[in-house]
């Protein structure tokens, strides 16, 4: 048996706040890619509507489920609330994916067939085969630094580590310790795919048209770009730092596995 179903049951956590013009479309796009695919609307309390209009569509489609938080929390801990959701539930794979649109539902088919021979798949803009589409100069810029100082910084073999749209299989979500994870914005992606890789995870990256949202605003700000440098900057300062202590426990090396490569790209 190959294909989605192969995996296990699968959960596609998807965080909103403020997205009642784009959620319907999406849910519509992911349920026509992978039809058997239950969602998660982790809904932070949106004041203009979301979270009604999911609890609408779980009332009429039970792969539907919604979540509701009390305030804005941010990213990073809406997505820790959807994977303990998905654990306490007994989902097999668990699917980070945004509500604006700009993740292609339509490549979520790619991303499951990568994770039968993976344990955490990122839908990569800037591996061969990857674009960004509508994006102003100065964002697309801001991003590929972003990317190339995570890597320098963390010594982090992938191209896309702040990228939001991944699959991962439950065992490794279940053995990272994400009660530890503090970061609020997409500075949570480098943080656990860092961890993912630090752990031995199997980490490969599928390549994905990345498309600026039409509808409703940016939740980009410079907080949270300001949050994922200094964090960055302080973890590879600290794991350079580490690399000097007596007796320290090597880690596992980034890009290498029993077997051949631990990071790989999928074209």
């Amino acid at each position: 048996m190959t294909g989605p179903a192969a995996l296990g049951p699968v959960l596609v956590v998807v965080p909103t706040y403020d997205e009642i013009g784009n959620l319907g479309a999406v849910l519509d796009r992911l349920h026509a890619a992978v039809p058997t695919a239950h969602a998660l609307v982790v809904d932070d309390a949106s004041p203009d509507g979301t979270g009604e209009l999911a609890d609408a569509r779980a009332a009429a489609d039970e792969r539907v489920n919604v979540l509701h938080r009390t305030a804005k929390a941010g990213l990073g801990p809406a997505y820790v609330a959807g994977f303990r959701w998905a654990a306490e539930r007994g989902y097999a794979v668990v699917v980070e994916m945004d509500a604006d649109g700009s993740h292609p539902p339509e490549r979520l088919p790619a991303l499951l067939a990568a994770l039968e021979d993976a344990d955490l798949v990122l839908g990569s803009r800037y591996v061969p085969g990857g674009s960004v589409v509508d994006w102003p100069p100065h964002r697309l810029a801001l991003s590929r630094a972003g990317n190339l100082y995570t890597r320098w910084a963390l010594r982090l073999p992938l191209a896309d580590a702040t990228g939001g749209f991944r699959a991962a299989r439950m065992e490794l979500v279940s053995r990272l310790p994400f009660d530890e994870v503090a970061s609020q914005g997409y500075c949570f992606q480098v943080d656990w795919a860092w961890r993912a890789v630090r752990a031995g995870a199997r980490v490969v990256e599928v390549p994905i048209a990345f498309s600026e949202r039409t509808v409703g605003r940016s939740k980009m700000s410079s907080s949270i770009v300001t949050e994922a440098l200094a964090r960055v900057t302080w973890w590879g300062v600290l794991d350079r730092l580490a690399d000097r202590l007596p007796g320290r426990v090597t880690r596992p090396v980034p890009g290498r596995a029993r077997g051949g490569r631990r990071t790989r790209v999928l074209r």
